[in-house]
């Protein structure tokens, strides 16, 4: 492969705290790629629709091309990560990813960008499909679920700086900067994984299959009740973060004349709760199960939701109601992110690579179509943005009711 040879593998016990510290900042890095490659180049986009002359609409389409893009992108590591071990994949993938950036900062088409977009989501994916493995790996689900949000905590800080440090790069460099930037990181991301990135998956553990061998553990996964239905609860909370993502913007900004700088304030803000929801989850967790919490978290989320909608309907204490539940529903998936993953991956071993890429794949494609319905029903109100995230929290809370108790599977 021509990159440094990894760090030894080793069992999450024996880490020293600086160990430690830096596997977190590492996997961290590699769950945050999504929000980085998103939130960062949002405040470019009437600037690249007046360069590339392009309408804006094919801008925007680019956030929907990345997010396809990473749903299929994630079908392609799973087995590769349980074939050739966790680094190699996700040293390929972050590679292509820098490689991606360089040709979006240098693109002078629309149709060039939507390709380049894609191309940057086939790599970016790597590194959010071997992150969970790597953590399901070394893991059980209750220290999964820690683990898992406490890397929340790294990934977190990105919806809340991207778009200020993006809004920045845009004065000083313009927007094809920006993707500059996100080259940076994604170098620096592979330099870090290349360098101080145990292997987690020991040789005995890896399986080696042929096409019709991956189709056949992906058909598995899907007809295995539990993980199903904990992986369209999990595409629900990605439902309700894109609903929101898409509509805030014109409900903030269009309906109720926040300017851009208080919207960035805003945007922070629930993503403050988010960061400071997960990190409670750590604590939770010491007195309740993963599941617990989840089914918990979920009812809340719902009845957050429908009073959304009754409170965007009626207009009954205007937008500081509506902000508070938005707030709530918000706060709710981060406890939902960690424990909702943890119990899907939790009945697999060998094929934990291949579980994680499905639910990344299951988590884009049901969020981005959350998305795609705000835009589908707009209507100038706040309906089609707080109507979707409330049918998301309440499908979801469905599904986890429904959820049976793990086993242990090994799909070979």
């Amino acid at each position: 492969m021509g990159f440094a040879k990894a760090a030894p593998m080793i069992h999450p016990t024996e880490m020293s705290r600086r160990q430690l510290t830096v596997f977190v900042l590492i996997l961290g890095a590699l769950t945050a790629f999504s929000a980085m490659s998103i939130d960062m180049y949002l405040p470019a986009f009437p600037q690249m629709a007046r360069d590339l002359k392009v309408p804006l609409g094919t801008v925007q389409l680019s956030v929907s091309a990345f997010l396809f893009g990473s749903a299929a992108g994630q079908l392609f590591y799973g087995p590769l990560a349980d074939r050739w071990g966790r680094r190699r994949p996700l040293l390929v993938g972050l590679s292509l990813y820098v490689a991606s950036t360089i040709g979006c900062a240098m693109v002078h088409t629309g149709g060039g960008l939507l390709l380049w977009r894609v191309v940057m989501a086939l790599g970016g994916g790597a590194g959010m499909v071997i992150s969970r493995a790597v953590v399901r790996d070394l893991y059980d689900t209750a220290e999964a679920a820690r683990m898992f949000s406490l890397l929340m905590l790294v990934m977190g800080l990105a919806p809340i700086l991207a778009p200020l440090a993006g809004g920045q790069l845009l004065l000083l460099t313009g927007w094809r900067g920006i993707f500059a930037f996100l080259g940076v990181f994604g170098l620096a991301s592979l330099l870090a994984a290349a360098l101080a990135l145990p292997e987690s998956l020991p040789v005995e553990r890896r399986i080696r299959r042929s096409a019709s061998d991956m189709g056949r553990v992906y058909w598995h996964l899907l007809k295995n009740r539990h993980y199903l239905r904990y992986a369209l609860a999990l595409g629900c909370v990605a439902g309700v973060n894109f609903s929101y993502i898409s509509g805030a913007p014109f409900v903030f900004i269009e309906l109720h004349g926040l300017s851009p700088q208080f919207f960035g304030v805003f945007f922070g803000v629930n993503a403050c709760g988010l960061i400071g929801a997960s990190q409670l989850n750590r604590r939770l967790l010491r007195r309740h199960t993963p599941a617990v919490i989840a089914r918990s978290a979920f009812l809340v989320a719902g009845v957050a939701g429908v009073l959304l909608i009754a409170a965007t309907a009626t207009g009954l204490g205007g937008f500081p109601l509506q902000m508070l539940f938005i707030f709530v529903c918000l706060c709710m998936t981060g406890l939902l992110y960690p424990n909702i993953t943890a119990l899907a991956l939790a009945p697999f071993d060998k094929a934990a690579g291949s579980a994680s890429a499905l639910l990344g794949t299951i988590q884009y494609l049901l969020g981005a179509s959350g998305g795609a319905l705000v835009g589908a029903f707009h209507n100038g109100t706040a309906l089609p943005m707080t109507g979707t995230m409330a049918l998301c929290g309440t499908l979801g809370f469905l599904a986890v009711l429904g959820a049976g108790h793990s086993k242990v599977h090994q799909h070979g």
